[in-house]
């Protein structure tokens, strides 16, 4: 089998009236073995159930991550909207330390009135000042994971994502395959090839390191001409991308990974994935 982790983004849709700290016990329950907790809206755990939640998770072999807000553009004209970005990030980081989450996922923002050089440039200061307060306060451990994005206006090419992360510490691509098919309007990911080739382009500009694990998301998407519009189930086959082909890929690169739900099923469309990287990885 794949050495693979999959998991639902957010809690359990099977769980609606329970509590999250018990979000670990139940995937191992169901035969899922990753989470991410989407803190998209803020960041409102408390010390105290994150602590459990993490506790929670060592005993029940779950991996943890942490999805940052969605309020983050880093590249903003605005330096109250940079600097209040830059606190997101930061209370992102000390919630993944509470829980012993391994990553912290986020995505950039916007290019906006910048080229593209001008939007990474700013980009990698305010990332400069999160990785300051990371490395300072201890937690170096945890990894940043600028995501690649499904919308041609925001900033998050795949290889925007790996030149950021070439040029900083301890930061790696996170990996969304349903918003690479969106921003190329459906040109990418069709292809055992397409997946392999991503893969590749990592591994040569950053190292093996970047891919061990490789923390990705899968879901089908809808799309236009400017991306990404909103993300699909497996069942609904008029979308892409086709799982089969991302497991196929990951499959003959032999890589360990991570591939979070972000279906609206969450924990049914994670198993159903396992299913076919079980019949396709042996």
């Amino acid at each position: 089998m794949l050495p693979v982790h999959l998991g639902p983004a957010g809690k359990p849709l099977s769980m609606k009236n329970q509590k999250i700290e018990v979000a670990p016990r139940f995937l191992k329950e169901i035969g899922l073995n990753a989470m991410e907790y989407e803190a998209v809206r803020g960041v409102r755990i408390t010390r105290e159930k994150a602590y459990k939640l993490g506790e929670e998770a060592r005993k029940n072999d779950i991996l943890l991550s942490i999805h940052a807000p969605y309020f983050i553009n880093l590249a903003s004209s605005k330096n109250k909207v940079i600097e209040a970005s830059i606190s997101r990030l930061i209370k992102s980081i000390e919630a993944a330390s509470w829980m012993n989450a391994y990553i912290v996922v986020f995505h950039l923002g916007y290019y906006g009135e910048y080229n593209r050089n001008e939007a990474l440039r700013k980009v990698i200061n305010s990332l400069k000042q999160v990785i300051e307060y990371r490395n300072t306060m201890g937690y170096k451990r945890i990894i940043l994971g600028p995501e690649t994005a499904g919308k041609k206006s925001q900033i998050g090419g795949l290889e925007e994502i790996i030149n950021i992360s070439s040029l900083l510490d301890n930061v790696r691509p996170v990996i969304d395959w349903a918003h690479l098919h969106a921003r190329s309007n459906g040109k990418l990911i069709n292809s055992i090839d397409n997946v392999i080739e991503v893969i590749e382009i990592i591994e040569k500009n950053l190292g093996g390191e970047a891919v061990n694990p490789l923390h990705s998301h899968f879901s089908k998407i809808e799309y236009s001409s400017k991306g990404e519009i909103r993300h699909h189930s497996l069942k609904e086959k008029e979308y892409g991308p086709c799982f089969e082909t991302v497991c196929k890929g990951l499959c003959e690169t032999g890589i360990n990974s991570v591939v979070i739900s972000e279906s609206p099923l969450l924990e049914i469309d994670a198993l159903e994935m396992k299913k076919i990287c079980n019949r396709i990885c042996g």
